[in-house]
């Protein structure tokens, strides 16, 4: 009978959730065609603001912000997801629960384990981009400031020399300063600009270097002796990373060799042996 009920809610349930992807893909194209006045509709409704509080749905945004947006995912589409793969978990606890002919609390606590599972499925899978952009960012911030500090050294003011970093590079903080250049191109303080870029990336390098470069700007430093300490210092940590790595190898070694390659080699060696004596005592 739980199994039917699930059942059920199940193709409810993602009937209504189709509706409101709906509405929320509607609303994107709305904010897309009406960007310049900012006017979206009052009878589409936000779905992150009937499912999430406002702490919530504002730490989700910032998640996705620091993932770089996959996709072009907003809090809405990731709640659609979620709520999807919640469904979806109930369906495949159905099947199993099918398949192999569970009882009534077995049935039940496997789909309230997969429901749960598949709701937070989407946050596992953000929290893995958002650390492979912030480990794409470390990677990359030493050849940009080496390149940035070349350029102004060369004689190019900050701006070009951030206008060419972001011709010659590809990936995630070449798309952020990218983004720096449009946002000051278009009246934005260079201050607030910065500050912004700083919470989108939420790299400690990265904020290392915005701090470095609104202090020089506020203190009238010489910008390019603040980009070569800046690079200098980021190549000195990139080296320190590295070390760390390496000296966390052999501990990392340890496991597989202890687990996988000592048995075999215990077997190869000692098995003759041990069958010589088992031999020799049976005898």
């Amino acid at each position: 009978m739980i199994l039917y009920v699930s059942l059920v809610f199940y193709f409810i349930a993602f009937y209504s959730i189709g509706q409101l992807a709906g509405q929320a893909i509607n609303r994107r194209r709305l904010v897309q065609l009406q960007n310049a006045a900012q006017i979206i509709p009052e009878g589409i409704n936000s779905i992150s603001a009937k499912l999430l509080s406002p702490a919530g749905s504002l730490g989700l945004r910032q998640k996705l912000v620091e993932a770089g947006r996959p996709r072009g995912l907003d809090v809405d589409g990731l709640m659609v997801l979620k709520v999807i793969f919640s469904l979806g978990g109930i369906g495949l606890a159905a099947l199993i629960s099918i398949l192999f002919r569970l009882g009534g609390s077995q049935i039940v606590s496997l789909v309230i384990l997969c429901a749960v599972g598949g709701f937070f499925a989407p946050n596992l899978w953000l929290e893995r981009r958002i650390q492979a952009r912030r480990k794409e960012i470390t990677l990359a911030l030493p050849d940009i400031l080496d390149m940035l500090t070349i350029s102004v050294e060369a004689g190019l003011g900050f701006d070009a020399a951030l206008a060419k970093v972001v011709k010659n590079f590809r990936g995630a903080l070449s798309e952020e300063l990218f983004r720096f250049l449009q946002e000051t191109q278009l009246g934005q303080s260079k201050k607030v600009a910065w500050r912004a870029l700083a919470a989108r990336t939420n790299v400690p390098e990265v904020n290392s270097f915005v701090l470095a470069i609104l202090q020089a700007d506020a203190f009238g430093i010489s910008i390019g002796k603040v980009l070569r300490v800046q690079a200098d210092e980021m190549r000195v940590k990139r080296r320190q990373r590295a070390e760390e790595i390496a000296m966390k190898a052999p501990v990392k070694v340890v496991f597989p060799l202890v687990l996988c390659i000592f048995p075999a080699l215990m077997t190869v060696i000692l098995g003759p042996a041990i069958v010589q004596i088992a031999t020799n005592f049976i005898r």
